[in-house]
């Protein structure tokens, strides 16, 4: 016979650990489950121990500090696949914590994991994190720990987090060579301000050249940025932290949303993507069982913009009322009616999590279509907007050249 160690939790909600002495594994699951105990973590005494002693020798090393989103897809998906293999939950976050490649990820669920050990439930446990683990994650673990479906629940957060990552890979690709050309277009301008144009107008100076007009200013707009492009950067500087400053506030973060909602195109972009991330957060939460007002609480929080949190806690409260969630948008004005129409085909069929994920889908590919369109128009107008502005410096700079180089030949 074997000596295990083994974590449960009693009926009434304490947590035991203890040693056993069992023929099997599998022997002593049964005894303990017939003895109505929940199994947090079972294995060998001197495999709990050889297991103490490793990781204290192991010094693991990390690729990066930071958490990133692909950090937490990959340990949503590896503990749903793990719990449905039937791995405790103890073994799953050793396993997960003895490949993390955050240094910050790790030092957390570290900690995650000695609280479970302790008797804490794992979405208690996520929630003394906020900063890595939001309210979303911290409601669908413990709607997974009340359901006992927590594997079906992971693998959900693990597909919507893989679809949120893929939405933001395809708008950043959109905007990254449309960056690049306009850096490298400023880039330029300045160059030529602060070292090509400076040697010529030595040049035309020592000649007593009479200038072009076209020259001339152009000149002129180098030299006033020569003198003035170290203030002119304090000041932008200067302006951009106020601007942040005031906008972190209630009053300026309305008033920001509210221009950018008015500009054209753009303004219609980004009130598609935030309905995706309405539609997507309250798709997940209402599909793994989250009532319809801790949903709508929770999504109010995540949407990441005041203008639309307050409309959802403006249908919150309708709903608490008793209203109906397509009612309560219709009379906020600020959802599109396509979206509400598909709501309320989901609250009459029954079906409101499935209906939400569809529009969800739709958004999402309409603001990849809308992105993909933009790359391809773009790209050209970037190039072709760079060959003018250098295009012009050159002529404007070399002009007198080519002027005095013809009235040398007559």
């Amino acid at each position: 016979m074997a000596i295990f160690s083994y974590t449960v939790k009693t009926p009434d909600g304490r947590t035991k650990t203890d040693f056993m002495q069992s023929d099997t594994e599998e022997a002593l699951i049964q005894r303990l489950q017939s003895e109505g105990y929940f199994i947090v973590d079972i294995r060998l005494a001197e495999e709990r121990f050889s297991f103490k002693v490793e990781k204290k020798e192991k010094k693991q090393t990390f690729e990066h500090n930071k958490v990133k989103i692909e950090d937490l897809l990959v340990m949503s998906r590896q503990l749903a696949t793990m719990l449905e293999a039937g791995v405790t939950m103890l073994r799953s976050l050793d396993i997960i914590i003895s490949q993390m490649q955050s240094k910050q990820l790790y030092l957390k669920v570290k900690q995650i994991r000695d609280d479970i050990e302790q008797g804490t439930s794992l979405s208690a446990a996520l929630a003394k994190h906020p900063k890595v683990f939001s309210q979303f994650w911290v409601s669908l673990a413990d709607v997974g720990e009340a359901s006992g479906t927590m594997p079906v629940v992971l693998n959900k957060l693990a597909d919507h987090v893989e679809r949120e990552l893929a939405f933001r890979a395809a708008i950043v690709s959109a905007m990254i060579y449309p960056s690049i050309l306009f850096v490298v277009c400023n880039g330029a301008v300045v160059f030529f301000a602060l070292f090509v144009a400076p040697k010529f107008e030595s040049i035309y100076q020592a000649m007593h050249y009479h200038l072009p007009i076209i020259t001339q200013c152009l000149l002129n707009f180098f030299s006033f940025m020569r003198h003035y492009l170290l203030l002119f950067f304090c000041f932008l500087a200067g302006l951009i932290v106020a601007l942040r400053i005031y906008f972190a506030t209630t009053m300026g973060r309305l008033q920001f949303e509210k221009i950018i909602f008015g500009l054209p195109v753009v303004g219609n972009v980004v009130k598609l993507i935030i309905m995706e991330r309405f539609t997507a957060h309250m798709a997940i939460l209402i599909e793994s069982g989250v009532p319809i007002l801790y949903a709508l609480e929770i999504t109010e929080r995540l949407v990441d913009n005041k203008t639309c949190g307050l409309v959802v806690s403006q249908v919150r409260e309708s709903v608490r009322e008793g209203k109906g969630m397509a009612d309560a948008l219709i009379e906020t004005e600020f959802f599109p009616m396509m979206a509400i129409q598909m709501i309320n085909v989901g609250e009459e069929t029954g079906d409101l999590g499935k209906m939400l994920k569809h529009v969800a889908k739709y958004y999402q590919a309409s603001v990849e279509s809308f992105m993909k369109r933009v790359e391809t128009l773009v790209e050209p107008f970037m190039l072709i907007f760079m060959a003018v502005v250098i295009g012009f410096i050159v002529v404007a700079i070399f002009m007198p050249l080519f002027k005095i180089g013809q009235a040398g030949i007559r």
